[in-house]
């Protein structure tokens, strides 16, 4: 304890903080889509808010305190859109193919084989991946200057004073500037917040375990869920320069999944883009001091599965383009590290470049998304390359 209480910092807690609240704006209006989806009931919806909050905290918590490294875990965006479109399904139904689904990443983790095949992509392709997927943001950052010029310009003068006199609390800066001026804009809308709501608490739903909601659900929900979520998040690890225990935090985020299904608990999974702000120099300079960034997101995390939809609310208090730029500036860093990391070895940068392109294409196939197809095409490349390169 005295340890972690030592390696804290003013960044640290910042950077957590920026990373639930792009992982809550940014995608929990589809836990709310997935949730009227399924016919849940308003305390139900809130149940789903407990138990999702509370997973993430946990396992962020259990798995960053135990590696001493920046470890995050989120919810399967994708797994939730895939049930906002479902139809015919019973929530009872939907518990069952959460506990087969928790129970297929538990095997994922627990034979290894995912952790084997993370280990045959080079790290160009890896860092390609995480480039891609993260470099969305930052268009999203630029993009926001057409809606909210003066928040965002304001906050980029932040980001770039803040990182030439104090380097290390540039994001914090960056943060602070932005709720200044959306607040002066009156853009901050407290209006949102339901006080009457404030604490959340969870509801067991019995589950129902039938054959075409394991094959419509919970197999879908698990190939999502590892393809475009677990994916880029070992990628993410790999990029930053981490070797996180990949079968082992696998298995924990499927145990969390199997135990949390019943109160709505879904799908939990390693984080990417949340973890990535966790991971880079504005967090700290220091790489082994990071892993209290993601302590301070876990302890947020569970803060905000307590108080349920209210703290939800708050975080919605934000004005879009506040989040999309302080997300964007955020990983500014990472994202010119994976992408110096990508085309450092030139016999790898044609896939990596490929790798990137795709990934930013957000294109996606088979309900799988662009981070595996970046992937796959990056290997097709790398293998026609190396193949080439080796006949005489």
């Amino acid at each position: 304890m005295r340890r972690l209480l030592q390696d804290f910092s003013p960044s640290t807690l910042v950077a957590g903080f920026v990373a639930v609240l792009v992982g809550y704006t940014s995608s929990v209006a589809i836990i709310f889509q997935a949730t009227v989806a399924l016919g849940a009931t308003p305390a139900q919806t809130a149940s789903w808010l407990w138990a999702l909050g509370l997973g993430m905290g946990v396992t962020t918590l259990l798995l960053s305190l135990w590696t001493r490294q920046p470890v995050l875990t989120a919810w399967s965006t994708p797994g939730a859109a895939l049930l906002a479109s479902s139809s015919g399904v019973a929530m009872p139904e939907a518990i069952g193919a959460f506990i087969v689904c928790g129970l297929l990443i538990v095997w994922a983790g627990a034979s290894g084989w995912f952790e084997k095949l993370m280990d045959r992509i080079p790290v160009a392709i890896a860092s390609a991946l995480l480039a891609g997927v993260l470099a969305k943001f930052g268009l999203d950052a630029v993009f926001s200057v057409r809606t909210a010029p003066e928040l965002v310009l304001a906050m980029a003068a932040a980001y770039v004073v803040g990182r030439r006199l104090w380097p290390r609390y540039a994001v914090p800066g960056v943060l602070l500037a932005g709720v200044a001026v959306a607040l002066a804009q009156g853009r901050l809308s407290f209006d949102v917040i339901d006080t009457a709501h404030v604490f959340a608490l969870p509801v067991w739903t019995t589950p129902e375990f039938t054959w075409h909601a394991a094959i419509g659900v919970a197999l879908p929900l698990f190939i999502v869920t590892m393809a475009s979520q677990n994916l880029p998040g070992v990628a993410a690890q790999r990029a930053s320069g981490y070797q996180t225990p990949v079968s082992a935090s696998i298995a924990v985020t499927g145990a969390a999944t199997t135990l949390l299904a019943p109160f709505g608990g879904y799908a939990f999974n390693l984080a990417a883009i949340t973890a990535a702000i966790c991971m880079g120099r504005e967090a700290h300079e220091d790489p082994a001091r990071r892993y209290t960034a993601s302590v301070a997101a876990g302890l947020f995390y569970v803060l905000i599965g307590l108080a349920g939809g209210a703290v939800a609310m708050l975080l919605a208090a934000f004005p879009r383009e506040l989040v999309a730029a302080i997300a964007g500036l955020a990983l500014l860093g990472t994202i010119g590290g994976a992408m110096a990391a990508a085309l450092k070895d030139e016999g790898h940068r044609d896939a990596a470049i490929l790798t990137f392109l795709v990934c930013l294409s957000g294109i996606s196939a088979f309900g799988i998304g662009a981070a595996f197809w970046g992937v796959v095409a990056g290997g097709i490349a790398s293998l026609v390359a190396t193949w080439r390169r080796r006949r005489p």
